[in-house]
């Protein structure tokens, strides 16, 4: 019995070493069943939970965070000595989306190692996170189902200056090879390219050729300008038989690719990938693991003086580029933006997509491209149109069709859409056939009737300020104002504009006098600055001002308070530049009792339209609130037309 138990312990420990070298060669999806099956034979605690941290660590290194989470939870259950078991558990948990479940292990992993950074970064990362969510771009994301597959599709690139192919990486079937990759599980991948038709169909992908593809992997791929010069990543066996990844270039010659040749950018036993080639083919952006760089794996920089030359030597592009974290899958924009992607930056999880752009200091400025253009999964990988903010990303995010994935965002233009109407200010009706005229600081100047509805439309321009006028003939001019400046997302504004006949008085509502005075108190400035802007507005009518009051107290000093009073607003209304041909004054005392509109009817309910507040009809309230009410609205300064053909005076400057 000794010898059994002993024997099933060596087969164990010899599996698990076996599991162990498989790891450190990379081979994680290998490494993947050779744990488990080491677990299962397993007696010790400390084994078993070693063993389960080891499981989650293959999982996190193929990006495959659903099982991770599940194993580094077991991992943590079976207590598993490092704290770093909690702090990849929140990791995998911000990596599947569930970011209030990471917000607490960020937490405990902060209670268990408080000076580790990487527990605030997490939890800052889980936070706005949530305010991308809640509040998303502009940007629309598509999956590609035309071409993506139940594998890994990803790292796109234009095959063609005018967008209509695309080349990119798949571990699909039918790669040089057909051979299965220890590290993902999946077949080796290669570059495919596949194109769309007049029709928007895309074709079926299509290896590039033997001359880019190899029995092991290729990976993410550049174009240039034109399209015709190809740099990506591949394995290939270096002549002590060792597997080493470089960057190679291939030409194209005619509708193909010729035979790729690899670059000497650095030393042979380095590990690099992920190119970004510049429009012209000057700048080469890699990533790469290697001496004076931030972390892990930075984003590196070599240059040449021409298309044919020599290339220089590699510059790490350093802070805030690149953190201790990963940096991978650059992108040069023709415009001069740097796009790449991160697990070092605050961001959704696993990898996001940010973008730079260096300022005249040389410090770059770099921004997460937020929710939805990343996810809470691994986006990369990007690659965009010159002339539109439009283009194609990878990612693993939920909802795909296999591992990776190929989506196509774009960024809809900011669309503005004004919607009118306008309406008699007396009775609420809809007036058309009135001349609505909208004008813009851009210049704009446009106008056009309203609809037997009484609704105009316009569409409007980003960043503008409008100005809305209307005319209307048996009306006084009205205007409103409206702007886009500050407004960062589509938006429709919708906006009545009253108009008041001109055939009837109009209250000014807010020209207030103290008890039994004729002085105009401060508080009335706004009302009589809006009687200024009636009269610029319409500059050929001429008016009577009038000056009512209720019926108490006796009936000439009610008519000489009234006539004072309406006297002090022409007084003002002349020391602010109108005309003084252009307005007279009446005090009516307590004869013209106020008969009520619609517009009124509507904010007080115990009157109704076409109520006259005579005194009979105000001592027949029984309410003492409800007749002071009555009272004020008989208090009141209003204006009449006298006329509608005056001729405004020239004025000369001094």
């Amino acid at each position: 019995m000794t010898l059994i138990v002993s024997f099933i312990a060596s087969a164990q420990r010899d599996v698990t070493s076996k599991a162990d070298k498989a790891f450190e060669s990379g081979r994680f999806y290998e490494a993947i069943d050779l744990y488990k099956y080491s677990y299962a034979k397993a007696k010790n605690k400390e084994q078993k939970a070693e063993i389960t941290f080891m499981t989650a660590e293959c999982y996190r290194m193929i990006q495959d965070f659903r099982h991770a989470e599940v194993w580094y939870k077991k991992a943590i259950r079976k207590r598993y000595p490092n704290p770093i078991a909690t702090l990849y558990y929140a990791d995998a948990l911000r990596a599947n989306g569930e970011y209030q479940e990471a917000l607490v292990e960020y937490n405990n992993f902060k209670e268990l190692v408080p000076d580790d950074e990487r527990a605030i970064k997490g939890a800052e990362s889980c936070r706005i996170s949530l305010e991308w969510m809640e509040n998303p771009t502009r940007y629309k994301i598509e999956n590609m189902r035309y071409f993506n597959s139940r594998q890994s599709d990803y790292g796109p690139a234009f095959g063609r200056y005018d967008y209509k192919q695309i080349v990119f990486t798949s571990a699909r079937e039918g790669a040089t090879g057909n051979k299965t990759s220890g590290v993902t599980g999946e077949y080796y991948s290669d570059v495919f390219k596949t194109r769309v038709d007049r029709k928007g169909k895309w074709s079926e992908p299509v290896p590039l050729g033997e001359g880019i593809n190899s029995e092991y992997d290729e990976g993410a791929a550049s174009t240039n300008g034109k399209a015709n010069s190809l740099y990506f990543t591949s394995f290939r066996e270096d002549p002590d038989g060792n597997m080493v990844c470089k960057i190679f270039n291939s030409e194209k010659e005619g509708i193909g690719w010729g035979k790729a040749s690899a670059l000497s950018l650095v030393a042979d036993t380095i590990t690099i990938g992920h190119p970004a080639i510049s429009d012209d083919e000057l700048t080469l952006l890699f990533a790469a693991n290697m001496k004076g760089g931030q972390g892990k794996k930075d984003i590196w920089r070599i240059t040449r003086t021409s298309a044919s030359g020599e290339w220089g030597v590699p510059e790490n592009l350093g802070a805030p580029i690149n953190t201790p974290g990963d940096e991978v899958f650059p992108y040069i924009h023709s415009d001069g933006t740097l796009y790449f992607s991160s697990d070092g930056h605050a961001g959704m999880g696993g990898l996001d997509v940010f973008s730079a752009n260096q300022q005249a200091s040389g410090i770059w400025e770099v921004q997460n491209m937020k929710y939805p253009f990343n996810s809470p999964a691994d986006d990369f990988g990007v690659v965009f149109e010159k002339e539109k903010e439009r283009g194609y990303l990878s990612s693993n995010r939920q909802g795909g069709r296999g591992g990776d994935d190929i989506y196509q965002f774009s960024l809809p233009p900011i669309s503005f859409k004004l919607i009118g109407r306008v309406l008699n200010q007396k009775t609420e009706e809809i007036i058309a056939g009135a001349d609505v005229t909208i004008y813009g600081s851009d210049g704009t100047n446009l106008s056009k009737k309203t609809e037997n509805d009484g609704t105009f439309t316009y569409k409007l321009g980003p960043n503008t300020d409008y100005r809305i006028v209307v005319h209307r003939g048996g009306f006084l001019n009205s205007k409103d104002k409206e702007t886009t400046k500050g407004v960062t997302t589509s938006k429709e504004f919708n906006i009545d504009i009253f108009m008041s006949p001109d055939n009837a008085r109009i209250d000014l509502p807010g020209i207030l006098y103290d008890f039994g005075k004729w002085n105009l108190r401060a508080e009335s400035m706004v009302a009589l600055e809006e009687l200024v802007e009636i009269l610029n507005d319409n500059p050929n009518i001429t008016i009577e001002i009038g000056s009512h009051t209720d019926y108490r107290g006796g009936d000439a000093a009610n008519e000489e308070l009234s006539k004072k009073r309406a006297q002090s607003v022409v007084d003002f209304l002349i020391t602010y530049g109108v005309d003084q041909e252009r307005l007279t004054s009446k005090g009516y005392g307590e004869s013209m009792p106020k008969e009520i509109d619609k517009a009124t009817a509507k904010k007080i309910d115990f009157l109704n339209e076409g109520d006259i507040l005579t005194p009979a009809f105000i001592d027949a309230l029984s309410d003492e609130l409800q007749r002071e009410q009555c009272h004020e609205k008989n208090r009141r300064t209003d204006f009449g037309l006298t006329g509608r053909d005056y001729v405004p005076k020239i004025k000369r400057r001094r």
